[in-house]
């Protein structure tokens, strides 16, 4: 299934070079902000009183006047301030420019047609495109565009049956997790009458003859809780084409167990169905395998205990290839023959010091992408496992999208870096990938440096970060400078190509990327040790980077800007509580900050592996001790920080940022702004037209470019 993110773009504009933030002091004039109502909300736990005074703030903003009310006040406050940056319109104009190249996909195989997604200059959404042939003529299938004047729907995911002659694909509206589920006749382009509501977290797997597909969904929501209410009882279902979705089949759920999530996936050569189930977003999961041919799709458990990481590469007739971490904990692959009464697991690939991040079978060949200090490499090997050698790649960075068929020698994959758009690889087998579509620049990668530190974190263990910026930019004589995290759920930040980093380097601004523990770049142990009771060395990872930067120079006095996305965001409101003296200015978007009532709402309760149970006792003090939004000092001068979140945010619901803001405004925390910026029709990131992006990062970096000095050309 495909489903593409559009923050890659070109640059074209170059900005005057900054001033230099030693010599700089933002002193701000208090804001006024608007007075947020209180309720006496104290509840014990494990003989602590929590006082929980903007309780009321939790509630859904599309439903409660009030709540309403408030956004529009608290915007109202932040869109003034905006307003009055210089610069503001130059970073807009910037990425505007930034935006106007084409992106090309990932393409999909079916039936002799290449299906595939581009976007151009100027377009909020991708456009899905087919071709008869991998050199044929191209033509629109599916342009978003259509559905929404704001611009806000989007193409979130799609299938092709396995002649190519069907579709079946999703529609997210306004950024929300919920999806629904359409099939277009491909020759035709007539949509059929096939619709399918209240599917969430699904693959699309089509049954051979193209009788039907499987995917994924929730049962439907009591009115008025769709974008609050825990989510529970996820099953796999079977569609039959044609049919009311009244008729689709369950196929696999276990309500005896309403907290697992299950994903269906099909094997390339159409033999076997195998569905993941989880409980949460540790990787640990049970396989349940259907034959395809088998009476009523009759289930059997290959997997089961919820004890380790299985990922299906694909399958080869009765020989289902896997990625474990099991006595593995930077991964290896292994086969097992499922015909077999009792299929036993045999190694295929060993684990080494490298950490596996993906792999594909292209015909004979097995394509593994590792891991190496935050970087892609591509080893080649057959299917019993002998090495074959190494594919070259453009440089450091990411690789991404691998995409094979046992049935076919090509395959593809996608190449990515800090100063490289998404460029797509094609693999016949042969030493040397090509090209099989890359965008069209109007600067020179060439011209933006990105080297690779490490630096020791306060238990001395040693940590990366990539440096990115100008080449030829002397960083002994520091600039300002934006630094990024995440720091969880087993999740890599790898070097990546973003539009609005792109515009901050180009600015003169240097940009940081801590690959802090939590994350899956060192595998199962790096991951451990930044989750539950190790949470807090991923504060001391990223607090450590911002003090290596000032200490080497890189970062002046005054000069340090942080941002995080979601997780990330719990991060950035971790830091600011713990170490407001070390950093001017930052960014919390999406983020979780009541760390005590997460797991009450949508996806939060799957979060549990990370963080922890907030109803047991020692992960409760663990919470309590960094929680965001029960840390916040008074009497204690904070950065200036602008947070951000989405009226549709169904994935970190928006009171956590709501609740944040209001104590951090509502307490003595200094003259320096803090500030909320909600966005209307939107959600947690994923299917954000061009426009709301290009308004959103040019409003927050030139918010954090007039805290830290970077001087924006006017």
């Amino acid at each position: 299934m495909h489903s593409l993110t559009f923050l890659t773009f070109a640059l074209g504009l170059t900005l005057s070079a900054p001033v230099m933030a030693a010599q700089h002091e933002n002193k701000e004039i208090p804001l006024t902000y608007p007075d947020t109502k209180t309720v006496d909300v104290v509840e014990e736990q494990f003989g602590e009183y929590i006082s929980d005074p903007y309780r009321w703030l939790e509630n859904d903003v599309r439903e409660d006047p009030e709540v309403a009310d408030w956004v529009k006040a608290e915007n109202a406050v932040t869109n003034a301030y905006l307003e009055k940056l210089e610069g503001r319109h130059v970073l807009a104009n910037s990425m505007t420019e930034l935006f106007d190249f084409d992106d090309l996909g990932l393409p999909d195989e079916a039936g002799g047609k290449y299906f595939y997604e581009r976007k151009s200059g100027g377009q909020n959404q991708a456009v899905l495109y087919v071709r008869d042939g991998a050199d044929g003529e191209e033509r629109a299938l599916i342009d978003p565009a259509t559905w929404s004047d704001d611009g806000a729907t989007a193409l979130a995911g799609w299938k092709p049956s396995g002649d190519g002659s069907l579709l079946a694909y999703a529609v997210q509206d306004g950024g929300s997790d919920w999806r629904t589920l359409k099939v277009l006749d491909v020759q035709s382009g007539e949509v059929k009458s096939d619709n399918i509501e209240w599917a969430k977290f699904t693959d699309l797997a089509w049954l051979p003859k193209n009788i039907g597909f499987l995917y994924s969904r929730f049962p439907k929501p009591e009115e008025g809780a769709a974008f609050q209410s825990l989510n529970a009882d996820h099953a796999v279902y079977l569609h039959l084409i044609g049919n009311d979705q009244a008729k689709d089949t369950k196929v696999y759920a276990t309500p005896e167990q309403p907290e697992l999530n299950h994903i269906a996936q099909l094997t390339s050569d159409k033999e076997w169905v195998a569905i993941t189930s989880s409980s949460g977003t540790d990787d640990r999961y049970e396989i349940t395998l259907i034959k395809v041919d088998s009476p009523k799709l009759q289930t059997r458990k290959l997997v089961g205990g919820f004890e380790n990481d299985w990922r299906l590469i694909d399958g080869v007739g009765d020989t289902l290839y896997f990625v474990t971490n099991k006595d593995a904990p930077r991964l290896r692959v292994v086969k097992t023959d499922v015909s077999a009464d009792e299929p036993k697991f045999t190694e295929v690939v060993p684990e080494s010091d490298a950490v596996v991040d993906g792999a594909m079978i292209v015909g004979n060949r097995l394509v593994i992408s590792y891991l190496v200090d935050a970087k892609s490499q591509l080893s080649i090997f057959d299917l019993d496992g002998k090495a074959l050698g190494a594919l070259d790649l453009p440089g450091p960075g990411q690789v991404g999208g691998l995409s094979g068929s046992i049935k076919s020698d090509e395959g593809f994959f996608t190449f990515q870096s800090f100063n490289r758009p998404t460029t797509v690889f094609r693999y016949d087998g042969t030493a040397a990938p090509t090209i099989w579509a890359a965008p069209s620049l109007p600067f020179d990668p060439e011209t933006v440096e990105v080297t690779q530190r490490f630096y020791e974190s306060k238990d001395g263990t040693k940590v990366p970060m990539f440096l990115v910026h100008m080449k030829g930019q002397d960083l002994a004589k520091g600039a300002p400078t934006l630094l990024y995290g995440y720091g969880g759920f087993n999740i890599s930040v790898l070097p990546q190509y973003k539009p609005a980093w792109m515009a901050w380097i180009k600015a003169g601004g240097v940009f940081a990327s801590a690959n802090l523990r939590g994350g899956g770049e060192y595998g199962k142990l790096w991951h451990d040790a930044g989750r539950l009771q190790n949470k807090q060395n991923v504060f001391d990872d990223f607090i450590a980077a911002g003090e290596y930067l000032i200490s080497e120079g890189i970062t002046p006095e005054h000069g340090l800007a942080i941002e995080g996305r979601s997780n990330g965001g719990l991060l950035i409101g971790a830091v600011m509580n713990q170490r407001p003296d070390l950093f001017t200015a930052g960014h919390a978007a999406v983020g979780v900050m009541d760390m005590l009532r997460f797991d009450r709402f949508t996806a939060g309760r799957y979060w549990v592996d990370d963080y922890g149970y907030p109803n047991k006792e020692q992960d409760f003090k663990t919470l309590l001790g960094y929680s965001p939004y029960h840390n916040i000092r008074n009497g204690v001068d904070y950065p200036a920080l602008i947070v951000s979140t989405a009226d549709t945010d169904d994935r970190v619901v928006p009171g956590h940022s709501f609740k944040y803001v209001a104590r951090l405004q509502a307490l003595d925390t200094g003259d320096a702004p803090h500030l909320i910026r909600i966005e209307t029709r939107a959600g947690h990131g994923s299917g954000k037209p061009t426009d709301k992006l290009i308004e959103e990062y040019s409003d927050i970096y030139a918010f954090l470019a007039h805290a830290i000095g970077l001087e924006l050309d006017k």
